[in-house]
Formats: structure tokens, sequence, C-alpha cells
């Protein structure tokens, strides 16, 4: 393996894809300072932060360890005694950026206190990704399945959790409103990064795309082959419409059902978790 990561196995599109034990070690603070001959005024927070900008700037494909020592004006060989190579150091700029709208420190307790109502939780915890992702969209290139977890994301993790907690759903249930709601967000993020990135490639407007396939569009639908898309109307496809207010709306609604259903369960039953104790069955058995 390459300590740049430029291997197939190593190219830094995958969190945990390097040394995992490295990783923990850094993001922990139990592994900051390299051994022997550091350069004055070269930390791993500078390292992580010149990473970061260049990733903003230019895409994470543009970071590289050579790259890296330019940006500092140090020696690449200086870089790989704190951190061991492009893998790795995707973990800690991962856990960089996540932790940016959090508090600083790694205690949970010196957050400010999550809205009281869990819809507004839930809205405020969308909009802070998306805007996240806005600011940092090599997020989106980064397969996070195996994320090695630093204070950040337990944190940001923790912040989730208590402010959902009201809902009063199960814990695996609670997991996955996380999921569903960051995959919405995702999903938006990614259709527009990518229609940006088709701009660039392509040199092309959006509306000159489009009117490229007009002609062939309009033929298509008065064909009478496509009923349904003939009928829709004008503004349908409009970039006016907002999307994102949309889906987050319908998202929240959704969950507002299953927790009516939930609270009703707990009424019915009289447990804490919506689940019967047996009590009632016991005695009409013993009738």
């Amino acid at each position: 393996m390459a300590k740049d990561g430029s291997t197939a196995a190593t190219d830094g599109t995958a969190t945990g894809s390097g040394d995992i034990a490295r990783s923990l070690e850094l993001l922990w603070g139990t592994g900051d300072r390299p051994s022997r001959g550091p350069k004055p005024g070269l930390t791993l927070d500078r390292i992580v932060t010149a990473a970061v900008a260049v990733a903003d700037a230019e895409g994470l494909a543009a970071v590289s360890m050579r790259r890296l020592s330019t940006e500092l004006g140090t020696g690449t060989m200086s870089l790989y005694r704190y951190v061991p190579g492009k893998a790795e150091l995707l973990d800690l700029m991962l856990d960089r950026v996540l932790g940016e709208p959090l508090p600083s420190g790694t205690d949970p307790a010196d957050a400010p206190a999550p809205p009281a109502d869990w819809r507004a939780s839930i809205d405020a915890m969308a909009r802070t990704y998306l805007d996240n992702l806005r600011r940092h969209p090599w997020l989106l290139k980064i397969n996070q399945a195996r994320t090695v977890l630093g204070p950040s994301a337990l944190r940001g993790l923790e912040l989730s959790l208590t402010a959902l907690r009201s809902m009063g759903l199960r814990d695996p249930e609670l997991i996955s409103v996380i999921i569903t709601v960051n995959s919405f967000v995702e999903g938006l993020a990614r259709t527009r990064a990518d229609a940006a990135e088709a701009v660039r490639e392509t040199g092309l407007s959006d509306q000159e795309f489009w009117d490229n396939q007009s002609p062939y569009l309009e033929r298509a639908m008065l064909s009478g082959a496509y009923p349904m898309m003939a009928s829709l109307s004008e503004d349908t496809f409009s970039a006016e419409f907002d999307h994102f207010e949309f889906g987050l709306r319908r998202l929240i609604a959704g969950f507002e059902a299953l927790v009516e259903e939930r609270t009703a369960e707990r009424a019915t039953h009289g447990t804490a978790d919506g689940t019967t104790d047996g009590t009632a069955e016991r005695t009409a058995a013993r009738k």
C-alpha cells in the first residue's frame, strides 16, 4: 500500500480503509504528536485544516500528501510523522467537518439544549446537514459505510438522539429517523451537485441542455404515446419549486403519524415502550 493512498483499495474515497487503530489514536488525541523531528509550527490540526481547504476548493482527488506539503511549506516526509497517509487523513477530515456545526469540546453537556419539539430538531438537523454538504461537496463522494467514529461523529449522534428522544420511539427506530433524514438530504444534495458538475464538464447550462432536447420532446408529447406526461402543467419542472421544503415537511408529517401511533399504543397497553406487560392477558386467563 502506498502511503499516499494511491492504490485502488486506498484511494481516499472510503472511510475506515486505512490503519483503523492509527486513525482512532489520532481522532481521540492519543497520537497527535510525532515521535521525532517535527517541523516547528506543524501540527495535526494544521494538516487536517489544509486538507479540508484543498478538498473544498478542488475536490477530494486534489488532496495528496505531496500537495499538502506544498500548502504547508514543509517536506512530504514531515507529514508522515503526523498521519500515515491519505486514507487515515480522510477519517480525520470527515470528523472535522462533521463537527463544524457542533460546539467545541467533546462533552455533549457543552451543547445548547436542543429544541423542545422534536419536529424542530429534525428540521434543524436536515438544514444543518444540507448546509454542510453545500460547503463541503466532496462529502458526497465518500463511502461512509464504515466510518471510523471520532469525537465529533459521536457528539453529533449523541445530540441528535437527545433531541429525538421525546418522540417516544424504540431505539432502532430513532436511528432509522436519523438515517431517513440524512438519506433524504444527501439524495437532494447529490442531485444538485451532479447538476452543477454537469454544467462544468459540458459547458452547457441547464437551459441550453433542455433547449437541445425540446424539439424531440415536443414531437413525443404530440404523438399521443405519453398522455400523462403531455398533460403535465407548464410549471411541473420549474426550478422555483422547493423540493427540499416539500420533502422535509412530508417526512416530518410521516414521523408525526408514527409518533401518534406509538402514543395510542402506550395509552392502550399502559407501558412506556408501547408493549404490553401481559397483565391483562394473565388476568383473563385466570378467569
